[in-house]
């Protein structure tokens, strides 16, 4: 689709939203609360960018009453999906160190809306973005928020990390590390809170800390535990007084362990998590956001070009090809997930890819789709208004054309998204 075409639908569609008081979506299949059955024939009745009512049949408007019918009658109709770990500003390619030098931050934000722009046509409603240029990431978010741009609704975190840790800058030289280093980087507990406290006063939803080493710093650290527990235990505590959660990157199992005990509610990628782990995430009830994707992007990317540097390399090789056994490990084991991708390590749009992954580790389809729904949203505090197609909950909803309880490859094929109500998609399947 032209971008002159795109505006113009867009347009269209943001009248169309405008004119009508009432929205009555024909829905041939609808997959209302993931996890339970599927209802045939169904009418969800949309006002104000809520949910209003589910009906069995195909309403009709009174005469005259101005309400717009949506035909969905041959679709699959499900609540908006959920990405629980996005990076909206960046996208890796064979570019990044020219764009890191050459791109201004407004051009990034610019960037950004692009990303999200794909995002949210690729049926993600909500995202919950976990590393960016904070200020810049805020801004987005809060611009989406007030209908200035179209685009995921963001959950965007606050990052704290230690020195020399995944979180800190690597694979320069030292003068322009010292120009990057930011002031969310910590050492020992006291300064670690500090910079937690200081994410949230700037606009942090969460904290985002990482706990082990990571596959995509340019420095043969490993990607074993990196934060001390004092260190993770003050962040928490921080996080908790003010009312916000923590996630934590980590692979290896130490880092998993110790990050679970310190109280954060999410693992991210958790790659080693073994039966001492899983302990611990029943325990805590911590979810594990597992981001197949990353470590399947990476893998490749490190098998089939050159464009990372050794260092990366060899841990994405690692890493990618362990993530998926250990996955369904912990899911057959009983911990909860919450979908993730790590988009932005992946191409931004190819979210739904993830599912693929999931299914192709061995979760079943419905449970992959409850992921990426309520238990999601149950992640970010917001189950009563999102995550399921009910009444009083938010007007999120996509349509595919072939069921992904079958076949979990339809996500790829998006054709009808709506947020809060607003058409943001409507194509013909």
């Amino acid at each position: 689709m032209s971008i002159k075409l795109l505006l113009l639908t867009s347009l269209l569609l943001m009248l169309q939203n405008a004119l009508a008081a009432t929205t009555l979506i024909h829905a041939g299949e609808l997959l209302a609360v993931p996890g339970e059955k599927t209802l045939k024939d169904q009418t969800i009745t949309v006002v104000d960018g809520k949910i209003t009512a589910v009906t069995a049949g195909f309403l009709q408007p009174e005469v005259g009453d101005g309400s717009l019918v949506i035909d969905l009658r041959d679709s699959f109709v499900m609540p908006g999906l959920m990405d629980m770990h996005v990076h909206l500003q960046g996208e890796l390619g064979p570019n990044n160190d020219r764009d890191a030098l050459k791109m201004s931050n407004q051009l990034v934000g610019m960037r950004t809306v692009h990303h999200g722009t794909k995002t949210l046509m690729a049926g993600f409603t909500t995202v919950r973005d976990v590393g960016s240029n904070s200020q810049y990431m805020y801004a987005y978010r809060d611009a989406v928020n007030r209908g200035w741009v179209a685009g995921p609704r963001v959950i965007a975190a606050g990052g704290v990390g230690i020195t020399g840790g995944h979180a800190d800058v690597s694979g320069m030289k030292p003068e322009l590390m010292e120009f990057y280093t930011d002031r969310s980087i910590c050492d020992g507990p006291y300064d670690c809170r500090r910079a937690a406290r200081d994410a949230i006063k700037y606009g942090a939803d969460l904290i985002k800390i990482t706990s082990t080493g990571g596959v995509m710093t340019d420095r043969a650290t490993g990607t074993g535990q990196q934060m001390e527990m004092d260190e993770l235990k003050e962040v928490v505590l921080a996080a908790k007084r003010m009312g916000k959660k923590v996630a934590s990157h980590a692979h290896q199992e130490d880092g998993i362990i110790a990050a679970l005990q310190a109280g954060v509610h999410s693992i991210e990628h958790g790659t080693y998590t073994g039966p001492e782990a899983i302990k611990w995430f029943k325990k805590t009830g911590a979810y594990l956001v597992p981001t197949l994707l990353a470590g399947d992007t990476v893998s490749k990317l490190a098998k089939n070009t050159d464009i990372l540097p050794p260092a990366v390399a060899a841990k994405a090789i690692k890493v990618g090809q362990d993530m998926q056994g250990n996955f369904i490990k912990s899911y057959e084991a009983g911990v909860n997930i919450a979908f993730g991708t790590d988009s932005g390590i992946s191409p931004h749009g190819t979210n739904a890819q993830e599912a693929v992954l999931m299914s192709q580790a061995g979760m079943p389809h419905d449970q992959i789709l409850l992921s990426a729904t309520l238990h999601a949203a149950a992640l970010i505090n917001m189950q009563d208004q999102l995550g399921s197609i009910e009444v009083g909950k938010l007007a999120d909803i996509i349509a595919t054309k072939d069921s992904p309880l079958a076949d979990i490859e339809a996500l790829l094929a998006v054709h009808f998204v709506m947020k809060e109500g607003a058409v943001h998609k409507h194509e013909a399947p």
